[in-house]
């Protein structure tokens, strides 16, 4: 038996003291907060996105960066793993669109409620106020953790640090777990908000802020050269746009961005050919050709569209439909096929669902989660260069490294 000592009571941290704990060890958890799970409270708009029920292969298309690192991990404790336990301990859960896993209840804080029940069980200790302020080694293994209130020493046989990111800082995510890796001598990749909401150039973002757009599809492109593309929901805001197809975006066009502004060009009818929206706006103006030009979308768009439509079609707002010529139409199919924004930059971590780069895979080992540099010394979560899109991908990578870790552990 080990004393295993787990710095952060987020998602993988819970997750790596209830496997350890099942193996035997003896487990204490230090968490700053006053509670355990507190971003966990606030995932999926604080319903909690648990996982995502697809299959195991179809976990590592979902992963950004470095899905081969998980292949262990996704393996060893699967998506259905992680339902049947939480289910066990007391928190029932639904399948909803797209595979997202969440709780019957709709309340995160009983996702948290059941894990906390395991680890009870379990006989885990939690201390919680407690923050730890580094972690110390000797010899090339891990001896235990010094404490920040009164730099008090914890010897320990095995570190596990689920510190998190830097995303919502508010929840006590300040990038402690990157100094207590950078310290024993781990490289630290560029980091970035992920998941994030976009900043545009063009003030028209602001005149459409709150219209939420469904069923468009977006492709971002550096010159001609398409970075992103896919079909989904956005949202227009004060000062770009957001919204689930977005926020993926951001995880794959972060590095880009910052060396200079992308184009987002939205298709607000991608079901319709050009052909058939031609066709479409035709039947709109047959019923409307004795209307002005500015009366004649409201069949076709949302209200708060229309003038701003009407403006990048060129056509003049007052001119009689019936006079609309075929050039001109072509115009107006043009502005609603390929409605473009300049990409300016991203929100900042306050605003970041997750953090984007960490500790450097190749300095850990993948089958145990285990530090390549310090024996003893795990890492899982968040903390680590591993990201994945919305729809429950970045949680189920916190409890697969999590657990992995946990029973990685020796005797």
């Amino acid at each position: 038996m080990s004393h295993v000592i787990i710095i952060g009571g987020g998602a993988a941290g819970m997750m790596a003291a209830i496997a350890a704990a099942g193996a035997g060890h003896k487990v204490c958890i230090y968490e700053k907060n006053e509670k355990l799970g507190k971003k966990i409270y606030i995932t999926g708009k604080g319903r909690c996105n648990v996982t995502n029920a697809c299959d195991t292969e179809e976990l590592f298309q979902n992963v950004v960066h470095n899905a081969k690192f998980l292949y262990s991990s996704f393996y060893t404790f699967t998506n259905t793993d992680v339902i049947d336990l939480i289910e066990k301990h007391g928190c029932p859960l639904k399948t909803e669109r797209g595979g997202r896993v969440f709780p019957v209840s709709d309340k995160s804080s009983d996702v948290i409620h059941a894990l906390t029940v395991a680890l009870r069980e379990l006989g885990v200790e939690v201390e919680l106020h407690e923050e730890v302020s580094g972690v110390l080694a000797e010899d090339g293994h891990v001896s235990g953790v010094r404490l920040k209130r009164g730099q008090k020493v914890v010897p320990a046989d095995a570190v596990i640090v689920t510190t998190g990111g830097l995303s919502y800082p508010s929840t006590g995510s300040t990038g402690d777990g990157y100094r207590f890796a950078t310290e024993l001598g781990h490289t630290i990749t560029e980091l970035s908000p992920a998941l994030v909401p976009f900043e545009a150039k063009e003030a028209v973002c602001k005149d459409l802020q709150g219209l939420s757009l469904r069923n468009i599809s977006v492709q971002i492109r550096n010159g001609k050269k398409v970075l992103y593309e896919e079909f989904g929901e956005m949202l227009f805001t004060h000062f770009g746009v957001s919204g689930p197809v977005l926020l993926s975006a951001s995880s794959y066009v972060a590095s880009t961005l910052k060396k200079g502004p992308l184009t987002l060009s939205i298709d607000l009818k991608p079901a319709l050919s050009e052909e058939q929206l031609d066709a479409r706006i035709l039947r709109d103006f047959e019923e409307a050709k004795n209307k002005q030009y500015k009366n004649s979308l409201n069949h076709l768009l949302p209200a708060k569209l229309v003038p701003v439509i009407l403006e990048r079609s060129g056509i003049p707002a007052e001119k009689k439909v019936n006079e609309i010529t075929r050039e001109e139409r072509h115009q107006l199919v043009r502005a609603v096929k390929d409605f473009c924004i300049t990409l300016v930059g991203l929100r900042d971590y306050k605003e970041a669902i997750i953090t984007q780069g960490g500790v450097s895979v190749r300095e850990v080992n993948p089958s145990t989660m285990e530090s390549k540099k310090t024996a003893g010394l795990y890492f899982a979560g968040e903390v680590l260069d591993l990201d994945a899109v919305t729809g429950g991908f970045n949680l189920q990578i916190a409890w697969s490294t999590g657990y992995l870790a946990g029973i990685s552990i020796p005797q």
